[in-house]
């Protein structure tokens, strides 16, 4: 039986944006979602990944960041997206019973999740599904620099055809952070972690991602 889920609405410094909690009985922990640039919080491979893990025992709240609340197409810069990070936290961590709470992102959400807690943001813990290393085809552009100041559990998963982050320099990167960060490849993976041959609806495959990242959770929590 799907766990309940319940529409919330948010305030962040004056601006309204909705979300999505679903919290199962005595929760492992909670998982706070954002999507990434091109979709927004109904997006069904975050909606697939956040079932699978109501069903295992893990609360979630899906999030829009202000941008896909009010239509816009381009994501909001840094501070307004680290402002949205802060104020859903501070619902996720009212509504939680104590366990551990967590930040996760696709993509883009991933990055800002990151850049938050690198700004003082409380969290257990980091998912990054797909961290957008760099832009396709400019390696040398990275995106990492707040990275290395980061002590928390870090959890990368990425597919290998993934163009926004080369393996070798995701690999280099997660390295230098230190033992706290691990790589999960998904192989074949793009960006979207479909698989060439593989057909299957976002849905299932964000619901095929739950499995690493509730293991990952209940190891460092």
């Amino acid at each position: 039986m799907r766990v309940t889920e319940s529409p919330l609405t948010i305030d962040v410094d004056g601006t309204p944006i909705s979300g999505i909690y679903a919290g199962p009985d005595k929760a492992a922990a909670t998982l706070v979602l954002a999507h990434g640039a091109g979709a927004g919080m109904e997006h069904p491979f975050l909606a697939g990944l956040a079932h699978a893990l109501n069903d295992d025992g893990v609360a979630t709240l899906r999030f829009n960041f202000p941008y896909r609340e009010a239509g816009r197409r381009f994501p909001d810069r840094p501070p307004a997206a680290i402002a949205a990070w802060r104020a859903v936290m501070d619902v996720a961590a009212s509504l939680s019973e104590g366990e551990p709470l967590w930040a996760a992102g696709k993509s883009f959400g991933g990055r800002m999740a990151s850049m938050a807690v690198a700004e003082g943001m409380p969290s257990a813990g980091l998912v990054y599904l797909g961290y957008p290393l760099h832009p396709p085809g400019k390696p040398e552009k990275l995106r990492d620099e707040h990275l290395y100041g980061l002590t928390l559990p870090m959890l990368f998963l990425q597919g290998t055809r993934d163009t926004f982050a080369t393996p070798g320099l995701l690999e280099n990167v997660v390295a230098r952070i230190g033992p706290t960060a691990t790589i999960e490849w998904w192989e074949g993976g793009d960006h979207s972690f479909d698989r060439v041959g593989v057909k299957k609806i976002a849905a299932d495959v964000g619901a095929s991602l739950a499995p690493s990242v509730s293991a990952f959770l209940r190891k460092n929590s």
